[in-house]
């Protein structure tokens, strides 16, 4: 345990991470770094059950809102800030608790991924936009997949951005995007430990379906309004599931019980997928959550007595 540099807290949405890292960071004496794409925005609260202050229980949190809801943010960027902030943490003599459930970023900070930061051609990525607004993002991220497959099947066709990303690289560089991590992203930069919930998939569910409607309790129409009436639309942060449906409400394109119904089944399908990228991706040591926080901790610290990665 002494020679731990970081931990890490995957899982799914709804599956009980920031629990349990409250209560880790107490008995380690860590402190939390934000692990999930969409928290680093501001005003993006409800919707992306973003900790509040009460929840934090005293435990420092870094890197939520960090950016306004019009700016962009990449794995790259992510990359570099938690890093520079691992090393401050840990000069405290504290230890960093990386927690989220956006594989990517978290496999990026921990292992030697690089990131090439090319130019784009404006020019190229207008006409890219362009031909997404014709077609279609199903029929883009189609195009994609036959130019780049591997790329492809990691990005969801609704994640536009990321899809007109992919075509930049795949059909005006030198390197397909799928091929730029090859010898890159294996070795550990850090000694460190990944502890994932698993949850049985039955009750993975209910809990997200309980989640969105507790999160629509909370305010989330109102929420989402207030970023529309902003003028915060057709940006990479509401992109995000649960502001995505809603603006399709706003637009008058589905009744609002509907836009309901996606973000519970988009919910399900993204906790899907992030289980499968956490299983093929990431050296994860699993614990069953299908007992009490009390119960699972003495096994917890247990584990995090084993040699590190």
């Amino acid at each position: 345990m002494k020679e731990l540099d970081v931990l890490a807290i995957v899982g799914p949405t709804a599956s009980g991470k920031t629990a349990l890292s409250i209560k880790l960071a107490r008995a380690l004496d860590g402190e939390i770094i934000n692990g999930d794409s969409m928290q680093v925005y501001k005003g993006l609260n409800i919707g992306t059950a973003k900790i509040t202050i009460d929840e934090m229980e005293g435990v420092p949190h870094h890197l939520l809102d960090i950016k306004e809801p019009t700016d962009s943010f990449s794995v790259a960027e992510y990359q570099r800030v938690v890093r520079e902030k691992i090393t401050e943490i840990r000069e405290r003599n504290k230890l960093p608790i990386l927690v989220g459930g956006t594989g990517l970023y978290l496999q990026a900070v921990l292992f030697d991924f690089q990131f090439t930061e090319d130019r784009v051609d404006e020019g190229i990525r207008h006409a890219y936009y362009e031909e997404l607004e014709r077609i279609g993002p199903i029929a883009m991220h189609a195009k994609l997949q036959k130019i780049d497959p591997e790329t492809a099947a990691e990005i969801h066709p609704n994640n536009t951005r990321r899809v007109v990303r992919a075509l930049e690289i795949a059909e005006h560089s030198d390197t397909k995007k799928s091929s730029e991590p090859q010898n890159k992203g294996h070795q550990a930069v850090y000694k460190h430990m990944i502890l994932g919930i698993d949850v049985d998939r039955e009750v993975l569910y209910e809990r997200i379906n309980k989640r969105v409607d507790h999160m629509i309790n909370q305010g989330l129409v109102n929420e989402a309004r207030q970023l529309w009436n902003d003028g915060i639309i057709d940006v990479q942060a509401v992109q995000a599931i649960g502001y995505k449906e809603l603006y399709a409400y706003f637009r008058n394109e589905i009744l609002l019980d509907e836009a309901i119904d996606q973000i519970k089944q988009n919910s399900r399908r993204y906790a899907k997928r992030q289980l499968t990228y956490f299983r093929n991706k990431l050296p994860i040591t699993w614990i069953q959550s299908n007992h009490s926080l009390e119960e699972i901790l003495p096994r917890i610290m247990s584990e995090l007595q084993e040699s590190p990665q």
